[in-house]
């Protein structure tokens, strides 16, 4: 009798410790494929803040910088599948596979939520000949290549690649534009007011100065509604008719067939962080813009911007496989 109830007692302990065991029941590592200091850096870090209230464990935030964010990103697809290691990727995820830098795709991880969307807007400087958005595409379209020039990001860097399909999409060989590599927006509308190149594809917020000073204009975003921040701003859609949106993102994302309960349980808890006053405050304060997409919509977004970034990439002739 005395075994018997041992061996019950046994099993009712076992199925306890399982209860426990219920994720996430250590902690978590949230792997950022860029600086300390930097605008992923700084959501990276609101967003784990958040998470930890939410799934009651530490969330703690790993810089994996490196190779132009290929270090990160890697580690993220090679990460356990137990929901423990996480990542917070960015838009260059999807660029990897076609310079030849990677081999993973936007199929070897596992999407969980969407939380920034940054568009890019087409700047131009103060005093253009240009008044809208169809006067620069007719201008770049009919005049010869390299007559303009842009500037304000890095080569193959997602404004870039948010501007080139624009033109594409308007029929226009992105080549005709000529790219003047700048690190970061400031310098790049430094040569703007310059007079040094025609157009700057960042976002809006990183050319309020330059705006509010008189020095630039924004002729539109790329973006599916105007930027409640920037309401005389119209979208690119507005002038041409034609839907279009771009620019760079981040979003949480686990490695390829993670654990679903783990994966489930990650999307609630982000989608609760997203909605929060307080993510929501320090995303407006820090100007970065708030967009959610769930698992199966960010798993479409990320599809779909495989594809199409892989398309730009071999008309500006950055890729090294064909898309």
């Amino acid at each position: 009798m005395l075994k018997k109830m041992t061996f019950a007692s046994l099993a009712l302990l076992a199925a306890a410790g399982t209860a426990l065991a219920e994720y996430p029941d250590k902690p978590i590592t949230m792997i950022v494929p860029w600086n300390a200091g930097g605008g992923t850096d700084a959501v990276a870090r609101m967003l784990a803040k958040g998470l930890e209230a939410e799934l009651g464990t530490n969330v703690a935030v790993v810089n994996r910088s490196g190779g132009a964010g290929v270090v990160g990103h890697n580690a993220m697809v090679t990460a356990p599948t137990d929901g423990y290691t996480i990542g917070f990727a960015t838009a260059e995820m999807v660029t990897y596979y076609w310079t030849g830098n990677a081999e993973f795709t936007d199929e070897d991880f596992t999407p969980i939520g969407l939380v920034n969307f940054d568009s890019g807007a087409f700047h131009v400087a103060a005093g253009s000949d240009w008044e809208t958005v169809g006067d620069a595409v007719e201008a770049i379209r009919t005049e010869p290549a390299g007559t303009f020039k842009m500037s304000g990001t890095a080569v193959g860097a997602a404004y870039h690649l948010a501007f080139a399909g624009f033109l594409q999409q308007q029929g226009v060989d992105p080549l005709k534009v000529t790219m003047v590599p700048s690190q970061g927006a400031a310098p790049g509308f430094q040569e703007l007011a310059a007079g040094g190149v025609q157009i700057i594809p960042s976002s809006l917020p990183e050319g309020k100065t330059m705006m509010d000073a008189g020095r630039s204009n924004a002729l539109a975003v790329f973006a599916e509604e105007r930027n409640p921040a920037f309401p005389d701003v119209p979208t690119a859609a507005e002038q041409t008719g034609t839907p279009y949106s771009g620019g760079t993102w981040r979003g949480v994302v686990g490695p390829k067939d993670m654990d679903p309960e783990a994966a489930a349980k990650l999307e609630a808890a982000v989608k609760t962080v997203f909605d929060s006053e307080e993510f929501q405050s320090f995303m407006a304060q820090q100007g970065f813009g708030a967009r959610y997409l769930d698992a199966a919509e960010f798993t479409d977004f990320l599809d779909e911007t495989q594809k199409s970034v892989g398309e730009v990439m071999n008309a500006i002739g950055l890729a090294q496989r064909g898309s």
